[in-house]
């Protein structure tokens, strides 16, 4: 079975036993129907007295969420490896009160679409023809209320060689690992943040990797052989309409996602492809740009494809927190936030290879989605029955451990 084989793959990095007995469970709960991934709800359906486990596993057990992670990924490319596939890197927001969490400070986060209490992930995603995954992870944390900090990073057990990356370096760091790792790829993406970023842009073409990176209307281009520099926003106002091209740039919800796209070369020199993308909607006229590079020429077809794969890694964080309860931690610290993204990374990849190992379908109708096959799964391999005393059990250690926490509650707030 899949699950077997996902576990199989990352054994070896629990040395004891109950911890490799425990990441199977977990991963198995975050794939099951438990509305809320927790420690509590994850241990009540293991069949667990109490969450002790569940708990040990994300905050004290002895194991490494990178190794775990490269294993993750090192799955994926053997089911999902492709040449010209993309990587797309992209940040999403979790939620939190209080501010003991780390990383967690009043930050924008799309999630929440304004500012709002909440850690921040950067993420990489890989898309391929067969799939689309995530492959790795960083937690971004904020330089003025974190990394000059340094009690504050001890007491969430931040390591002592980690200090402030801004979210494109944390891209870098990720897009570099890959590329060390060997994973094959050909382009990168990814929205204003990265691309207004000229690290990772150099980065990438030191490394012979091309790019269509999104950048502000307000970005200037050199164009007529470097005699001009304009911004973007007046260059789309120069360009004929008959140099505006229809094409899709991927498959949307409601049919292919269709606008109206043009290119303008900024530079061209031997190995090496220069050019800006324009994105304008049919319906409102809304632009978007795209710096562009890459060692050979290529297509427009292909820009425009590279670039609409982006929103792949938006699909993946709704997947993710939908799915397999990326966003339904409850740990606090460091340790606890990696392992247990890690593990949701992994539950993520046995729903992506399942789908991508599935057969061709009658025409008629369209192939099982990651949500489908999350259902069939549960209807066929996870469903359990718990017995009433069990069921009774864990009724009774929630409440008696929520009417602690409450007294805990009132006397810290008495005592003020």
């Amino acid at each position: 079975m899949i699950l077997d084989e996902a576990v199989t793959r990352v054994a070896d990095r629990f040395v004891r036993a109950e911890p490799r007995r425990t990441v199977g469970q977990f991963v198995e709960g975050l794939l099951s129907g438990v509305e809320r991934k927790t420690c509590w709800s994850l241990a009540e359906r293991a069949g667990h007295d109490d969450p002790q486990a569940m708990q040990r596993l994300l905050r004290t057990a002895v194991w490494d969420a990178d190794s775990v992670r490269d294993d993750v990924r090192a799955w994926l490319i053997e089911q999902l490896g492709h040449p010209d596939a993309v990587l797309a890197c992209d940040e999403t927001g979790f939620l939190k009160k209080g501010l003991s969490s780390v990383g967690v400070q009043r930050q924008y986060t799309g999630t929440a679409g304004r500012i709002e209490n909440s850690q921040v992930g950067v993420f990489l995603a890989y898309i391929a023809p067969h799939g689309r995954a995530m492959i790795d992870r960083r937690l971004y944390l904020p330089e003025t209320t974190w990394c000059q900090q340094p009690d504050r990073l001890t007491a969430a057990g931040v390591p002592d060689q980690v200090g402030f990356a801004t979210k494109p370096a944390l891209a870098r760091q990720m897009i570099a690992a890959a590329l060390d790792a060997g994973v094959p790829f050909g382009w990168v993406t990814g929205d204003e943040v990265y691309g207004a970023d000229p690290g990772l842009r150099a980065d990438l073409e030191h490394r012979g990797i091309g790019y269509v990176l999104a950048v502000g209307c307000d970005r200037r281009v050199d164009v007529n052989d470097g005699r001009t520099l304009i911004r973007v926003d007046d260059l789309a106002d120069r360009i004929p309409s008959r140099e505006w091209q229809q094409h899709s740039c991927g498959p949307g919800a409601k049919g292919p996602r269709e606008y109206l796209w043009a290119w303008i070369t900024t530079a061209t020199s031997p190995g090496e492809h220069r050019c800006l993308l324009i994105r304008r909607n049919r319906s409102t006229g809304e632009l978007a740009f795209y710096l562009c590079w890459s060692p050979r020429p290529a297509p427009l077809h292909t820009l425009v494809t590279v670039a609409g794969s982006r929103w792949s890694i938006e699909e993946l964080f709704q997947t993710g927190k939908g799915q397999v309860g990326l966003d339904h931690y409850q740990v606090r610290g460091w340790t606890g936030w990696h392992r247990h993204i890690t593990l949701a990374m992994l539950a993520l990849a046995v729903l992506t290879i399942l789908a991508a190992r599935q057969p061709d379908t009658d025409p008629e109708i369209i192939p099982l989605t990651v949500a489908e096959i999350r259902h069939l799964f549960n209807a066929f391999v996870l469903a359990v029955t718990l017995p009433p005393e069990h069921i009774l059990h864990w009724s009774v250690w929630r409440r008696t451990s929520q009417a602690r926490a409450r007294r805990s509650h009132y006397q810290r707030r008495q005592a003020k």
